[in-house]
């Protein structure tokens, strides 16, 4: 017979049981009720900060939403669950329901844990645990905002969670600090000089981070709203917002009114199935007290969910221990931490390299002999991780030091034993990934992603993932493709190389002569950037080759989330003259855009609709600026500092440098975006070396460094070369960005690039600076011939009726707007409405700030 399973709580973990007993119960042995407190499925609560960025809160849910349409799931979403009878097997909801079960699962969480600080419930105080918090939470900044207040806010803990709120609290435009009542940062993950090397880097992103402080109470006004926070040691800190994130507390409430064994820190004792004390009741993820402690990581919370559901279906399975490894991301920042991080192994070793400069610090824990890895932390460059973690409690087999070398140093590839842990998330091991290349048939990244459930979670082992089963295809004989898609048998490079030598110059021409069908999405904007690397001289909407462009090439602009365009004019070095910025600042006004300065030194305006591109950029052009190719795979910006012109430190004309670069390798197509930076002295204030290419003054010269990105995974940039001269820096640039655009994979950043090709950044040096393969000839054409063709892409779409006839919302209604857009107002910047509009629409106004005109 049909058992009924009842689940309290609707988080990740229980989303892991739920789905974890349906795909192994082939016999419907049982049907399961999830009784969810929030009124919402099951969401990724480690993406949360994502939400500050625009994501919408509902991209966050987990899983298949197909699960909750089984007829034997039946999810409940706000339903709240008062007392438990475990004799007579119910529960009793708020709402006065009894259920009935025959066995239930306590997957109840934690709760945000907030210190006995006085006045911590005053109106701007808040806590960072669900996507309530963080809604109300930016809502609140929002409006103050809007009245025109600068935002102080204060985080009050430095673990990850205050981490992450510092991070949203600055994406909301409010000045941020840390406070943290430890000596430093993530006092859990790393240890002091992994600390300090996180606080430096946190610093140089405008959040102040007090340690060693304890927060005494919050000030407010005379309207019950923060105002400042007290602290014991100092002065008091202005404080419009404070976000508590001092840890959670295990929501064990249920369990301790029916009189279940509870842990001396809390908790739902269980034993290493996951039972409880009594009968019937399980716990799992953080509500459960499991070998003594509670998790507050999803991964031990992931197994405890595989746990009980094997156990429910007559299985043994039993907990495997806890995995405490970590990586994240916090603030642009890399950290992990795994293993005996903090070597309180007996005779335990410590091998560390740091640097301060570069923001890096890495250590490797091993044991007595220099030979077994025990544990790690990384700080600012976490590429090993995924190679090292794995290999926690083996031998390494080769130079510990090797590992942490700085980053563009060859690592060593490590063959990880069948039982090595790969995913952690999902407690897969390299044998299950091999078996399913081997025996199952997995011969392509997501088939085998979506068999083993490796990489699913938080991806940071899909490095490994993929090494292993290219890896095993070769072993078995099996050519590891390297095919562009299923049109093209070739990579992107060998496709540029045919193109090159056969000169053709179409679409048609090259599928039909070295491919086969029609192409599709992504071989035709790789032959879209090929032509116009080759041919500069053509338009992107020249006849053929307007079909072959991504959305944003096609029109020349960036669409937005509402389905408007950004327009971003060139800067070149960021240098512009006042009537250049009232300019820009009238086509903002006149056509109601949302403007923002961005990163990259210049001015983005948002919220243009497709008739209105060719009119803005009309004003754009006419007043002497062109596009800043920011919709195409190209060079973006080239940032600068003041330099020699201005600052007392600059040792050369960085903004002059900039200015001429931009201007030599503007709409220069390649695999991916480009961006260049430059600093005047060693101080680095262009971070030139976080871009593809950056350019450090010296007093003899610039040195050149090549190979740093933003991005999911951060690299600094290697250096190239030391003390050129203008000339010598020119042509090194040239021929290292035309080498990238002729062997550069589909969509792959200058940092992988570098790693990845052959001999590596020796191997570039080679090239670029002693033509080792005797083409340097070829690639200084190749850049001559781009530069003497430029043509600005804008002026040439105005001075072609043709090409202007495609900016229209409807071709049968070219002067009518498209009246189902949502048009949003960002952070009280008014948006006037066009006659058409005001005939057509009026504004609703939402929560906050925020004023959507819809129809």
């Amino acid at each position: 017979m049909t058992r009924h399973l009842v689940i309290v709580g609707g988080g990740m973990v229980a989303h892991r049981l739920v789905e974890a007993l349906r795909s192994r119960d082939t016999a419907a042995a049982w049907r399961i009720t999830v009784l969810a407190e929030e009124p919402r499925m099951p969401y990724d609560r480690v993406a949360l900060t994502s939400y500050f960025s625009g994501r919408d809160p509902q991209d966050l849910s987990l899983g298949d939403p197909e699960l909750w349409n089984d007829p034997a799931v039946t999810l409940r979403k706000g339903v709240t669950v008062a007392a438990m009878d475990v004799e007579a097997k119910t529960v009793r909801t708020t709402r006065d329901e009894v259920i009935a079960y025959d066995e239930l699962v306590l997957a109840t969480g934690s709760y945000a844990f907030v210190p006995p600080v006085k006045n911590s419930e005053a109106n701007g105080c808040f806590v960072y645990r669900t996507v309530d918090d963080v809604a109300a939470l930016r809502v609140y900044v929002e409006r103050l905002r809007a009245e025109g207040k600068e935002v102080s806010g204060v985080v009050v803990g430095g673990g990850l969670l205050g981490l992450e709120a510092a991070g949203a609290l600055r994406a909301l435009g409010a000045t941020t600090k840390v406070v943290e009542f430890a000596p430093r940062l993530m006092a859990l993950q790393v240890d002091e000089g992994g600390g300090s090397a996180l606080a430096r880097l946190i610093r140089t992103l405008d959040i102040e981070v007090l340690t060693s402080s304890q927060v005494t109470r919050v000030k407010t006004t005379s309207q019950g709203a923060a105002r400042a926070m007290a602290v014991a040691d100092g002065p008091d800190l202005p404080a419009d917002v404070v976000v508590f994130a001092t840890g959670v507390r295990p929501r064990d409430e249920l369990g301790r009114a029916s009189g279940l064994e509870i842990g001396e820190r809390g908790g739902v004792v269980v034993d290493d199935s996951c039972r409880t004390s009594v009968p019937g009741v399980w716990a799992i993820g953080e509500v459960a007290c499991i070998e003594g402690r509670v998790w507050g990581l999803v991964a031990p919370g992931y197994a405890m969910a595989e746990i009980v559901a094997d156990r429910l279906l007559e299985g043994e399975a039993t907990f495997p221990g806890a995995d405490s490894s970590t990586k994240l991301k916090l603030l642009g920042v890399d950290v992990a931490s795994f293993g005996d991080a903090f070597g309180v192994t007996e005779g335990a070793l410590d091998i560390v390299y740091a640097d301060p400069v570069a923001g890096v610090y890495k250590k490797l824990v091993l044991s007595d002999d220099a030979r077994t890895l025990l544990g790690g932390i990384l700080v600012g460059d976490a590429s090993a991780y995924s190679g090292l973690r794995p290999m926690v409690g083996r031998q390494l087999g080769a130079d510990p030091a090797s590992y942490l070398l700085p980053e563009g140093s060859q690592p060593v590839q490590l063959d990880l034993p069948d039982d090595a842990p790969v995913c952690s998330c999902n407690n897969v091991s390299a044998g299950t990934i091999r078996c399913a290349v081997r025996e199952e048939g997995c011969g392509e990244l997501k088939s085998l992603c979506g068999k083993t459930k490796a990489g699913t979670s938080c991806g940071s082992c899909l490095p490994i993932v993929k090494r292993l089963l290219n890896t095993e295809l070769a072993a078995a004989g099996v050519e590891v493709s390297k095919a562009l898609c299923e049109h093209f048998a070739l990579s992107r490079a060998e496709l540029f190389d045919v193109v090159r030598v056969t000169e053709l110059r179409t679409f048609s021409e090259i599928v039909e002569r070295h491919g086969n069908g029609r192409g599709c999405d992504i071989c035709k904007p790789v032959v879209a950037s090929i032509l116009a690397s080759l041919d500069p001289a053509g338009h992107v909407l020249d006849g053929e080759r307007a079909t072959l462009q991504d959305t944003n090439d096609h029109v020349m602009a960036n669409i937005q989330k509402d389905g408007t365009y950004s327009v971003v004019p060139r800067i070149p070095g960021g240098e512009v003259t006042p009537e250049g910025l009232i300019t820009i600042g009238e086509v903002a006004r006149d056509f109601g855009l949302y403007t923002k300065i961005t990163g990259g030194q210049r001015v983005d305006l948002f919220g243009a609709r497709i008739e209105q591109l060719p009119a803005i950029w009309k004003r754009l052009v006419d007043a002497g600026f062109e596009s800043g190719h920011a919709y195409g795979k190209s060079l973006r910006t080239v940032k600068s500092c003041v330099g020699s012109t201005w600052c007392r430190y600059g040792v050369q004309d960085s903004v002059g440098m900039a200015i001429a670069l931009e201007l030599r390798y503007r709409g220069l197509r390649s695999p991916h975006k480009l961006k260049l930076g430059v600093s005047g002295c060693a101080r680095e204030c262009a971070e030139a070396r976080g871009k593809d290419v950056g350019i450090i003054a010296t007093e003899n010269g610039w040195n050149l460094y090549v190979g740093g990105n933003g991005g999911m995974t951060p690299r600094h940039a290697q250096l190239l070369a030391s003390d050129l001269s203008d000339e010598q820096l020119l042509q090194a640039i040239d021929r290292f960005l035309m080498y990238y655009i002729r062997t550069g994979d589909r969509l792959q950043r200058t940092a992988v690039w570098v790693n990845e090709i052959e001999g590596g950044l020796d191997h570039v040096r080679d090239v670029v600076l002693n033509d080792s393969l005797g083409i340097a000839a070829d690639l200084d054409a190749a850049m001559a011939g781009h530069i003497d063709s430029y043509v600005d892409e804008w002026q040439a779409t105005l001075q072609d009726p043709e090409k202007l006839a495609r900016f229209v919302s409807f071709v049968n209604a070219p002067d009518q707007p498209d009246a189902d857009l949502r048009y949003v107002v960002e952070r009280n910047q008014p948006r006037p409405a066009t006659p058409a509009e005001r005939g057509q629409m009026e504004p609703v106004l939402l929560s906050g700030p925020r004023l959507e005109v819809r129809r």
